[in-house]
């Protein structure tokens, strides 16, 4: 198997995914409790408790028609086919869902938790697979060519809040607005976290007199370089060398005792670094999501 066919395999392995976990999201909490949190789903959603034609997954393709053609012309065909293959799993599975399996509850908040938490880590996963189950999808990623400073949970977001103060509108309910603005909360938080939750680092600044012991243990334990920075102390007015250094979260503990055990007096400074690119992190050539 060739490296290029492996990675399209693992990116429709993950659009496939997603768009199953999107549609339980939607058909078996949101959908039953007229919770809509968003999206062409959420229109969909409330277009079909008016006119009770077709079920939600259909809806759901006859709303996309126009966007899907705005889409291809502005971000290209090369979306189109990922895409589609989203549509069309994601509403299948809907479909499917609301023909052969009840609604797991008819709790509004157990529903618009459990759903935007299903509906938001399928939206991710598909994102990450250099697609989007159409929709809003394709409208937020237009807004992120123009906005790229904020991120895609925050603009879905926006787009999300008005498609639940159009519910609210709609059923004449405050409660179920209510709770699908819960239910956008929920989502943006999780999106985020499937989105950019794998890039959260840690910049780390260590000043020891036993730098270059800990340069080595971080080396050989915990598989992270370091890059020595000079600077002179204020006070003392002696040079030293400042060890900085890039962690994954998970390793940082480590670290730290490492730091502990090799120099108790060390002074340590620990720094967020949310987007982290380069060997071991993230791609300077990678789709921005």
């Amino acid at each position: 198997m060739t490296k290029s066919l492996s990675i399209t395999l693992k990116k429709y392995a993950l659009v496939t995914l997603g768009s199953i976990l999107y549609a339980a999201g939607v058909t078996l909490f949101l959908d039953p409790n007229e919770l809509a949190s968003g999206g062409v789903s959420g229109i969909a959603i409330i277009v079909s408790n008016f006119i009770d034609i077709f079920p939600v997954g259909v809806w759901i393709v006859l709303i996309n028609v126009p966007i899907m053609i705005a889409g291809v012309i502005k971000l290209g065909w090369k979306i189109l086919l990922p895409t589609f293959y989203a549509l069309v799993v994601s509403s299948g599975a809907m479909t499917l869902f609301e023909y052969f399996i009840p609604p797991v509850t008819q709790n509004a908040l157990l529903a618009c938790a459990g759903g935007a938490v299903l509906a938001s880590a399928g939206i991710g996963l598909v994102f990450r697979g250099g697609a989007t189950t159409a929709g809003t999808d394709i409208i937020v990623k237009l807004l992120k060519l123009k906005f790229k400073h904020v991120s895609t949970g925050a603009i879905f977001l926006f787009t999300d809040g008005l498609v639940c103060l159009a519910s609210g509108i709609a059923f004449g309910n405050i409660d179920k607005a209510l709770y699908a603005g819960i239910a956008v909360f929920i989502q943006m938080n999780v999106l985020n976290m499937v989105l950019y939750g794998s890039d959260e680092a840690r910049m780390v600044y260590i000043i020891s007199r036993n730098d270059e012991s800990i340069a080595k243990r971080l080396l050989e334990e915990i598989d992270a370089g370091a890059t020595y920075l000079y600077g002179n102390g204020a006070y003392t007015g002696q040079d030293r060398k400042v060890l900085m250094c890039v962690l994954k979260m998970r390793t940082l503990p480590e670290a730290r005792e490492i730091v502990r055990q090799e120099d108790s007096d060390a002074f340590m400074i620990v720094t967020k670094a949310t987007s982290v690119f380069g060997e071991g992190f993230k791609s300077h050539i990678e789709d921005d999501l």
